[in-house]
C-alpha cells in the first residue's frame, strides 16, 4: 500500500522523523474515538488526545482497515505456526487487538522493532500498564508455557497459501495523499532474560525499560536500528524465536521511505533471504512526489525535519514492486489506496464509517487517496 502520508517512521537518528510515531497515535485515537474502529488500547500511548478532521479520520480508517484486512488473511492462511515482524512498529497495539478480539489468530510469534528512544516509551508504558501486561500473561498461560522468548516451533510446513504472500504499500497519513498504495504483493522467495528497570514483570513477561525490551512468549518488543548494521535485526529476530522456516509476515508501514535507498533497498534484501521459505512483506508509503500534492506534501515534511529520503527511488507503483523482485521477493503487486477502498474493503465496513461524519473534503479525498 502506497500513499501520500507522514506516519509512524523508524531508521533515521533524525528526532523528528521518530516524533511522527507520536503524531500518527493522537489521529489513531481520533479515528478511533469517532467510532470508526475499536482500539482499547490506543489510549495509553496518547498523552494529549486531539479531535481530528473528517479528512484525516476517514484516511486512518482506510488505511487502518486495509492493513488489519491483509494481516487477518495471512494468519487465516498461515494457521497457528504463523509469525509477524513488524518493522518500525512505534506504539502499534495490533498485538493487543488481535488477542482481544480473535485470539484464536494469534500468531505463534510477534515481533516488533523500532529505534531504542521508541522502544523504551512503550516499553515503560507496558510496564505500567495491567491492561497491557496481562493480555501478554494471558497469551504465555494459553500456550502452556510462562517463559519468554522461546526457540521457535520445529516442523514448519509451506504455509499462507502455499509460500505466496501478499504485500502493500499505501499510506493516508495527516499530511500527503493517502492513498497511493505501493500494494506490493509478495511471493516469498526460491537473550537475553529482560532484567531491567522492571525486570521481569510476572507471568513470563519480562520488561526492561532502560534497554526498551518487552519479551513474553508470543509478543517482544526490540530495540533496533536498521540503518546501521541489519546484523542488529537477525539478532533481534532470533532472541524472540522466530523461525525463518515458518510463514512470517513482515509489515513494513511508512517505514522504508525515510531511509536512504540503499538502505531500504537492503532491508528489502534481508527480508527475501532471512525468510526464504514463506513470506510476505507489506509496504505502506507514499508515493508519486513529483505532482503538485506530492511536492507539497514532502516539502512540509521536510520543514518539520523528517524528509522522505527514499521517496524519489520508488516515486511509482511500478517502481516500488520493482524494488521488490530486484530484491529477492518473486512476485509483487502495487495498488494504490483510491483502489482498495474501492475494490478491496467490504461495502458494509465503508458504508458504516461514510455515515459517521459529516464530510464534504471529496476533491482533497481522492487527491490523497489516487
Amino acid at each position: 500500500l502506497g500513499g501520500r502520508g507522514g506516519p509512524p517512521a523508524l531508521f533515521s537518528s533524525d528526532t523528528s522523523v521518530q516524533g511522527t510515531n507520536d503524531d500518527a497515535q493522537v489521529s489513531k485515537l481520533s479515528c478511533a474515538k469517532a467510532g470508526y474502529f475499536r482500539d482499547d488500547f490506543i489510549s495509553f500511548f496518547v498523552k494529549k488526545s486531539a479531535r481530528r478532521s473528517p479528512l484525516i479520520n476517514r484516511g486512518y480508517f482506510a488505511r487502518h482497515t486495509a492493513l488489519r484486512q491483509l494481516l487477518v488473511d495471512f494468519l487465516r492462511r498461515a494457521g497457528p505456526d504463523a509469525q509477524v515482524l513488524s518493522l518500525g512498529a512505534g506504539f502499534d497495539t495490533a498485538w493487543w487487538q488481535i488477542a482481544q478480539d480473535q485470539p484464536d489468530l494469534l500468531p505463534a510469534r510477534y515481533l516488533e522493532v523500532d529505534f531504542k528512544e521508541v522502544t523504551k516509551r512503550k516499553a515503560a508504558i507496558v510496564s505500567g500498564q495491567p491492561k497491557l501486561l496481562d493480555p501478554l500473561r494471558a497469551a504465555n498461560r494459553a500456550c502452556g508455557s510462562g517463559s519468554g522468548g522461546g526457540s521457535g516451533s520445529a516442523g514448519a510446513e509451506d504455509g499462507a497459501g502455499g509460500g505466496a504472500g501478499g504485500a502493500t504499500a499505501a499510506s493516508p497519513g495527516q499530511q500527503g495523499r493517502v492513498g497511493d498504495v505501493a500494494a506490493a504483493a509478495v511471493a516469498g522467495p526460491g537473550n537475553e532474560s529482560g532484567n531491567g528497570d522492571r525486570g521481569n514483570s510476572g507471568g513470563g513477561v519480562h520488561v526492561d525499560v532502560a534497554g526498551g525490551a518487552v519479551r513474553s512468549q508470543r509478543y517482544s518488543l526490540l530495540p533496533v536500528d536498521m540503518s546501521e548494521d541489519l546484523s542488529n535485526l537477525d539478532a533481534a529476530v532470533a532472541s524472540a524465536g522466530l523461525d525463518p522456516s515458518l510463514p512470517t509476515y513482515l509489515l513494513s508501514e511508512c517505514v522504508l521511505v525515510y531511509m536512504d535507498a540503499a538502505d531500504s533497498a537492503a532491508v528489502v534484501r534481508w527480508a527475501a533471504a532471512r525468510f526464504a521459505r514463506s513470506a510476505a512483506l507489506v509496504v505502506y508509503e507514499q508515493l508519486n512526489p513529483g505532482d503538485a500534492f506530492g511536492r507539497q506534501m514532502c516539502s512540509n515534511l521536510e520543514s518539520r525535519g523528517c524528509p522522505l529520503r527514499g521517496v524519489g527511488s520508488t516515486p511509482t507503483l511500478q517502481a516500488h514492486e520493482e524494488r521488490m523482485t530486484h530484491n529477492g521477493w518473486q512476485v509483487a503487486t502495487s495498488r494504490t489506496m483510491d483502489n482498495i477502498y474501492q475494490t478491496c474493503l467490504p461495502p458494509d465496513v465503508k458504508q458504516r464509517a461514510e455515515r459517521l461524519e459529516v464530510f464534504d473534503e471529496y476533491e482533497e479525498w481522492h487527491m490523497m487517496m489516487d
